[in-house]
């Protein structure tokens, strides 16, 4: 039978079948073999022998993230609070680089609006061309257009402590998930996720938290193509005096016109100019 890994604890992984049944299952010993390791998220075929399950096959992964290690994602929700912990557009940016190199659909949620006007940091976002949700939590408000931007697929969550990503989970899942207590003196959350697990929304599809996502810098990936993580960078492809313009210091450079006259914000041109030096350096240091 066919089913989906949403839980894996100690080499046993749990697998929702195509008929809403679950089966503890073993790894076939040929996975071993053949260094494949199951990931949550996988989209596998079962068998049960004598009481027992095994994952005997594992079909083909649309997607894989590796920290944390988790495949078949559609698309990852930036989570980011209004206020308490307050945004940072930077580490913003450099989670939706992450889900761009990785080939996987960027949403931006912000939340906590109940907290502070969150009109300004949405306008950031929905300008450069992310699906972008404004939601509270705490009173509901926006959680229908949150969960019109997820129905029937398999989104993770991402967002620093504190942001709410646990809290949002239990209201689109109706299960109850483990909440840090947001320090005062720091305001940011105390992490207590312990493992990857996938929640099966009411209306089809699945949702997930990722600690070591949002923490992680990007992934591998060339400076030289870091811009095209960047879709309001990416659209501007081809119009800069030099080809292969790395958009830092080279005169008649269509994406540093476009910063200054504002069709591209500071904040984000900012982000794409450190992380471009970042990934040089560690080039060069290899």
């Amino acid at each position: 039978m066919k089913g989906k890994i949403y839980k894996g604890i100690g080499g046993f992984y749990y697998v929702k079948t195509d008929d809403d049944g679950v089966v503890e299952c073993r790894a076939r010993g040929r996975f071993r073999k053949e260094r494949i390791v199951p990931m949550i998220g996988d989209d596998v075929e079962i068998e049960v022998k004598n009481g027992k399950g095994y994952v005997c096959e594992i079909y083909p992964r649309r997607s894989k993230l590796i920290r944390p290690a988790v495949a078949n994602i559609d698309a990852v929700v930036v989570v980011a609070a209004a206020k308490s912990p307050d945004p940072n557009t930077a580490v913003i940016d450099r989670m939706l680089v992450n889900a761009e190199i990785n080939g996987i659909e960027p949403l931006v949620c912000i939340n906590k609006s109940d907290l502070a006007n969150a009109t300004e940091l949405a306008e950031l976002y929905t300008r450069v061309g992310y699906k972008t949700a404004v939601v509270s939590a705490e009173t509901g408000d926006g959680l229908d257009e949150l969960l019109g931007l997820i129905r029937g697929k398999t989104a993770a969550f991402a967002g620093v402590s504190g942001v709410g990503k646990s809290s949002l989970l239990t209201l689109i899942t109706g299960q109850g998930l483990e909440t840090g207590a947001v320090s005062d003196k720091i305001s940011r959350g105390r992490h207590t996720t312990r493992h990857v697990e996938l929640f099966a929304m009411s209306d089809g599809g699945f949702v997930l938290d990722t600690p070591g996502f949002s923490s992680i810098e990007p992934e591998e990936i060339a400076a030289r193509e870091l811009a095209e993580c960047f879709p309001e960078m990416r659209r501007l492809e081809g119009r800069c005096r030099f080809r292969g313009c790395a958009h830092i210091g080279e005169p008649d450079c269509a994406v540093k016109e476009a910063v200054s006259d504002g069709r591209i914000a500071e904040s984000r041109y900012e982000t794409y100019r450190e992380l471009y030096e970042f990934q040089r350096s560690r080039t060069e240091w290899k």
